[in-house]
């Protein structure tokens, strides 16, 4: 399927990135070029078009990563619960058959691979360095931090790191996801390479 049409999809897929940073993520993608890469939050899929997309251009395998129930802001009664996505047999959230849908008819089945578990246990048990890694999982300290200490360690020197819902300003949203950004900069590991809306892409050294 051509980009145009995945982005398309990417439109109407339920989820929370604009169409701006999603093509950012895009962009960031084609950059990197051909190689392992992996996302951390994969919801319905709507991250995954975009990143599918570059991937199938260049040749690179995106692992998709999620256990599909949800962050806790997406529980019932909070702002972000979505009840069309309840499982009726056991009352939990669960997105999985939506990304499943997502990415099979925007034809990436070969190139975006669904890995389904909570992040720290699949993380103990993936050797292969990445080229490139995108951290959009939960928003909570320990959630994300654990996701930081856990994945940044394998991307390769050259690589890329993308991190979404990174907000300076505390009123616009949660602190972890810009407190793990602060922190691979003063690492000295990683330098910015762009930024859009709340996306920021930085780059291994």
């Amino acid at each position: 399927m051509r980009r145009e049409e995945i982005f398309a999809r990417a439109r109407v897929t339920k989820g929370f990135m604009p169409e701006d940073e999603g093509l950012a993520l895009y962009g960031a993608g084609c950059a990197r070029g051909a190689g392992t890469w992996l996302e951390i939050g994969a919801w319905c899929g709507k991250s995954a078009l975009y990143l599918g997309a570059a991937a199938q251009e260049t040749g690179a395998v995106l692992y998709s990563l999620d256990h599909h129930h949800g962050s806790e802001e997406n529980q019932a009664g909070w702002e972000h619960f979505d009840p069309e996505l309840v499982d009726p047999v056991d009352g939990r959230l669960n997105t999985l058959p939506s990304w499943q849908r997502t990415i099979a008819d925007a034809q990436l089945e070969e190139t975006v691979i669904g890995l389904v578990g909570p992040s720290s246990i699949v993380a103990a048990h993936f050797a292969q360095p990445l080229d490139l890694l995108f951290i959009d999982g939960g928003h909570g300290q320990a959630v994300a931090w654990d996701d930081y200490r856990n994945w940044v360690p394998k991307v390769v020197v050259g690589g890329t790191l993308a991190i979404h819902d990174v907000f300076e300003n505390p009123a616009e949203g949660g602190r972890p996801p810009y407190d793990i950004y602060c922190a691979a900069l003063a690492s000295g590991d990683f330098v910015d390479v762009a930024t859009c809306g709340s996306l920021r892409v930085l780059g291994r050294r």
